[in-house]
């Protein structure tokens, strides 16, 4: 009875020390310490990873890099292919396709741009481009801001309700209001004034339709700034202005930024609503390209520069941002 007291002690305390019995048997290991079983099958090591994990894995890998690096080369193809075209001759580019030019690099040449530059189509379709882009950028931003505020924080009758109802138009097609909004526009004239055909109705059609999905945006963000902030701003005495110009703005940037971006991507890239309601002295330059293409057809020493032009101004705009875009993207991601 002494020899297997102690025998039964010494087992104990050896499996607790080392995890295996003196006396030849495998110790017991917890269910808790080992869920999978591993030490009743005698199974050691780390635990065996999953297909999809080891998928993932594998994303990061060498190849999966090189593999992505060539495919967003050959996204820049056409880019490289406009901008090669744009510096070549009408009749080079006639006569042969733009990688022509690694042959022949004499065919590049900036008379191009000089005639873009003296083409008054051309250039007032890009003035006009950036009078309508900025204002439509600017008031889309700070109107929707403002109500964001109020949907997230403000406490008013029928807030909810409201606020539904603003999600709701983000389901209406752009085309349902083009019609009812032209015979808007034909009726108002203010001291010789007209609202269609000018800049300032291009304007407040893309601020109309741009606001659902901004407010929609920045009251989602907003929403989750902690209440304790806010809170602490008016224990100081702090006014709803205050508040937002203070606390909200500032934490609200991302979400701002990455709004801006997209709504500066959607005006200048827009040529359906400026087709309807600009008139030649207003025509962005999406138009002013679409209008040489009509006329002469085959003017790639005109299009081409002038394309480029239309599409190098917002990837600048992009790349100058992309930290706060992709900030904004992945706000509320991490709590």
């Amino acid at each position: 009875m002494t020899e297997s007291t102690e025998s039964d002690s010494a087992g104990s305390v050896d499996a607790a020390g080392t995890g295996v019995a003196t006396g030849g048997a495998a110790a017991k290991v917890p269910a808790a310490a080992d869920p999978e079983g591993r030490a009743a099958r005698g199974v050691s090591g780390a635990p065996r990873r999953s297909v999809a994990s080891r998928i993932v894995n594998r994303l990061g890998g060498g190849a999966v890099q090189i593999a992505l690096i060539l495919i967003a080369v050959v996204w820049l193809v056409p880019t490289i292919g406009l901008f090669i075209a744009s510096l070549r001759g009408q009749a080079d580019n006639t006569e042969s396709g733009w990688w022509k030019v690694f042959t022949k690099p004499t065919e590049l040449t900036l008379k191009n741009y000089t005639d873009v530059m003296s083409n008054d189509d051309m250039t007032t379709g890009f003035v006009n481009t950036v009078l309508i882009t900025v204002p439509t950028t600017v008031l889309v931003v700070v109107i929707a801001s403002l109500a964001a505020y109020a949907f997230a924080w403000i406490e008013f009758p029928g807030r909810d309700w409201l606020f539904l109802g603003v999600v709701g138009l983000l389901v209406v097609p752009i085309q349902v209001g083009l019609i009812p909004i032209a015979k808007l526009y034909g009726g108002i004239e203010i001291g010789g004034f007209k609202m269609f055909g000018s800049i300032a109705g291009v304007v407040l059609f893309h601020v109309a339709y741009g606001l659902p999905f901004a407010i929609f945006l920045l009251r989602n963000y907003f929403a989750g700034i902690p209440r304790a902030l806010l809170e602490a701003a008016r224990m100081d005495g702090g006014t709803e202005w205050t508040i937002f110009r203070r606390v909200i703005f500032p934490l609200g940037g991302p979400a701002i930024a990455s709004l801006s971006i997209f709504q500066f991507l959607w005006v200048w890239n827009d040529m359906l609503i400026a087709l309807i309601f600009a008139n030649r002295d207003s025509q962005p330059l999406t138009v002013a390209i679409q209008q040489q293409v009509r006329q002469f057809g085959s003017n790639i020493d005109i299009i081409a520069p002038g394309a480029f032009l239309s599409l190098v101004v917002p990837l600048a705009v992009f790349f100058a941002f992309q930290r706060y875009f992709v900030q904004g993207v992945l706000a509320g991601s991490v709590k």
